[in-house]
């Protein structure tokens, strides 16, 4: 079997022809492939500037670019999968501080990655913008360590 075939094992999302997008919160759709590096430490970041949520008091949608940067251990999440989680707070209430913190709990419990942090540039409304930022190191490593310097010199 190649390379190709044992990941395609793993993902059913990628190479589908019909892509089901979520209308609500859907941590489920997320799928994780094995690392073939795990003994490397190594950033993999991801951009989504057209993340939407809405606002759990007025309704009103929210529109932000989520930056989502990892050490990976063992398991990376699928891009495809990424996208149609992230999809998925499109109609889901929540505050920008609340986003943040569920997209990086529920990676972490994908993953269980070395390091993990999450930002996001929520663009204004009424004239105030919130960039919220969150960040997991796997305790009592040297993640752990790295979480804190870079959440006391955060900015």
């Amino acid at each position: 079997m190649n390379k190709f075939m044992e990941r395609k094992d793993e993902l059913t999302l990628l190479g589908n022809k019909h892509t089901e997008y979520k209308q609500d919160y859907a941590p489920e759709v997320l799928e994780a492939f094995m690392n073939k590096h795990p003994e490397n430490d190594y950033w993999v970041r991801f951009n989504c500037p057209e993340f939407t949520s809405l606002c759990p008091i007025t309704g009103q949608p929210d529109f932000a670019e989520i930056r989502i940067s990892y050490l990976p251990d063992k398991k990376m999440v699928e891009s495809k999968s990424l996208k149609l989680y992230l999809f998925s707070f499109r109609n889901h209430g929540d505050f920008h501080e609340d986003c943040v913190n569920i997209i990086m709990k529920d990676l972490i419990r994908l993953m269980d990655p070395k390091y993990i942090e999450v930002t996001g540039i929520f663009t204004p409304r009424g004239g105030i913008s919130i960039y919220p930022y969150c960040n997991y190191g796997r305790p009592g490593t040297k993640y752990e360590e790295l979480a804190e310097y870079r959440l006391r010199n955060h900015n």
